[in-house]
Parts: structure tokens; sequence; C-alpha cells
């Protein structure tokens, strides 16, 4: 079993998961898990080795950064079946390369749904003070305290 998916992994494309629709997507994280705090040395096979005992594996998956190339601290392990989540959750908080990992059941992004489509919050729609449209006020000091100089006659 174990060569039959090295053979389904050296032949799909780096980005086998993007064509995939929403439910085959979902139904990949549901065998899937987040493992967070990993060691920045860490390799895929490192942490195939830590999860072996809970089921069969169908690949890891080690998130870099796209500018600098060095790894984020987390990653994605994905297994044959559901009942290998479970068993991978009792590793929670256990030591990997001298650092304690945070395991979680891996989410499913769905369209339409972010963080950054929310209204703004707060008085001034996040300007930090009210829009003017382009009024000149006049030279204001920054200090309450300011009073002008008195004038001697």
């Amino acid at each position: 079993m174990q060569s039959e998916t090295e053979k389904q992994r050296s032949t799909s494309p780096p980005g086998a998961l993007l064509g995939l629709s929403l439910e085959e997507k979902m139904e990949v994280d549901g065998r899937s898990v987040y493992v967070g705090n990993v060691h920045y040395g860490a390799t895929a096979e490192e942490l195939e080795q830590h999860f072996y005992g809970c089921g069969s594996i169908n690949r890891v998956k080690i998130l870099c950064d796209k500018y600098s190339g060095h790894p984020k601290g987390f990653a994605y392990v994905e297994f044959e079946d559901k009942d290998s989540i479970q068993t991978a959750m009792a590793l929670d908080e256990s030591l990997f390369r001298g650092r304690q990992i945070k395991i979680m059941p891996k989410r499913t992004n769905r369209p339409g749904i972010s963080t950054t489509d929310r209204p703004p919050r707060g008085r001034y729609r996040g300007r930090g003070r009210p829009y003017t449209r382009g009024v000149y006020f006049g030279y204001r000091p920054t200090r309450r305290s300011y009073r002008p100089p008195r004038c001697r006659t």
C-alpha cells in the first residue's frame, strides 16, 4: 500500500488539490490534521515517522513562505481514513524535535467566508479621525497647553 501511495504522489502534480470540488476538498480535509509549532528544520519524513502509529498517511505538507522559501512552522498530515484523526489527536502537546506541537483537525476554507469582508468597525470607519474631505483647518498645535504669546504695547 505504501508503494501505491508513493506512486500516486510522484505522478500527481504539485497543486493536485486545486482542481477538486468543494465537497472533495472537505472530504480530504476531514481526513487531515493541522500540526502547529513544528521545528523549522523538520522534514516531511520526520513528521511521517512521528505519526507512524496513527494510521496510513497519504501525504505530509510543510508550508513555506513563498518569498523566502523558509518553513512557516506548521504542517498538514493527510491520512487514509478519518479514524486516524482521533489517534493523531492523542499526540497533541507531544514533543517533536524538542518542541511541544499542537495538533487540531484541519478546517476547510469555504469560498465567500472571509475575515477581510467584514464591515469596518469603530466610529470613524477605520480612519482614526473624522474624514474632512480636504478641508484645511489651518495650523493647530499638538499640545493643549499651548497659548499664543501676548502682545505688549
